[in-house]
């Protein structure tokens, strides 16, 4: 039985050309996997706007579902609206819906989009509209009493949408290890941040890892999203880091591995990743969801 993967690749975002969104990683991504015959591929459906309001102020929802959204707001997160880009963030939070639920159902579920951290309730920033992770979390709580998670967001960029949006809620715990120059460069504090300098390479990273892991494990969460940004590679233009693809197969295969022994479900998302050429970064993706595999099979 292969294990199914989301993704939402098939909507084009109507980018400029020369646009520094690295759009064709979703499409890179999917192709190498396609290759192994070890997933099926499922288009996501969109995100019913019920849940992710829930989440966001629905004035924001809405404008942006609609195109009334402000000119400014747009520059802020980073692209220019189309029908296109309302279709595919859609997808992408309805994508990290679905791997939530199978989570649930066989410890792991996998979404080839999301991780767009940087949203928060009124709005968005560094390419990201909404917060599907914020957004599955809640569902979760409302049709499965999903109370107790953990975000773990290892993109080099803080989490800090998620950080606010979470702020005040006890049973969510959002742990980040990111790089401390970098975007955003007002911090929003999360439960457990670490910010490490640049230059970071993978024994110093992976430390890191293990300690907020051990921290993690210690809130005893019902569910786990991970944020599986790849954009620390040392090759990602926006990174500022130096790890090289076997620290970030070592960092995913620490995070499985810890879940799968501890009996958390993970759902994973996608996140960041820059690099150059942008193959190197589809393919730190896709390690992702082949260690996934290796772990829970």
């Amino acid at each position: 039985m292969r294990r199914r993967l989301y993704y939402c690749d098939h909507h084009e975002m109507g980018l400029p050309p020369g646009h520094k969104f690295p759009a064709r990683k979703y499409r890179l991504l999917r192709e190498l996997l396609e290759q192994e015959n070890s997933f099926e591929f499922v288009a996501a459906e969109p995100a019913p706007l019920d849940a992710i309001t829930r989440v966001h102020d629905r004035g924001y929802v809405e404008s942006f579902v609609d195109g009334s959204i402000p000119h400014a707001t747009m520059r802020r997160i980073g692209f220019p609206w189309s029908e296109g880009l309302v279709r595919r963030t859609l997808g992408s939070v309805g994508g990290t819906l679905a791997a939530a639920m199978d989570a649930l159902e066989s410890g792991w579920g996998g979404n080839l989009a999301g991780g767009t951290h940087h949203a928060c309730r009124s709005d968005g920033a560094g390419f990201c509209v909404f917060n599907d992770i914020a957004v599955a979390v809640l569902s979760m709580r409302e049709c499965r009493s999903i109370r107790r998670v953990a975000v773990l967001d290892l993109d080099v960029h803080q989490g800090d949408g998620t950080a606010r949006i979470f702020e005040d809620d006890d049973m969510v715990l959002t742990v980040s290890v990111h790089n401390r120059n970098n975007f955003p460069f007002r911090k929003q504090p999360g439960k457990i941040d670490v910010g490490l300098p640049d230059g970071t390479g993978d024994s110093e990273y992976l430390e890191a890892v293990d300690k907020v892991l051990a921290r993690t494990l210690e809130f005893k969460p019902e569910m786990l999203y991970y944020q599986s940004g790849v954009d620390s590679l040392a090759e990602d233009r926006l990174g500022r880091m130096s790890l090289t693809q076997a620290g970030l197969a070592g960092r995913d295969h620490r995070v499985f591995a810890a879940s799968k022994a501890a009996g958390i479900p993970v759902a994973v998302t996608l996140g960041g990743g820059y690099a150059e050429p942008i193959e190197l970064t589809a393919e730190a993706h896709a390690n992702t969801f082949r260690c996934a595999l290796e772990v829970f099979g």
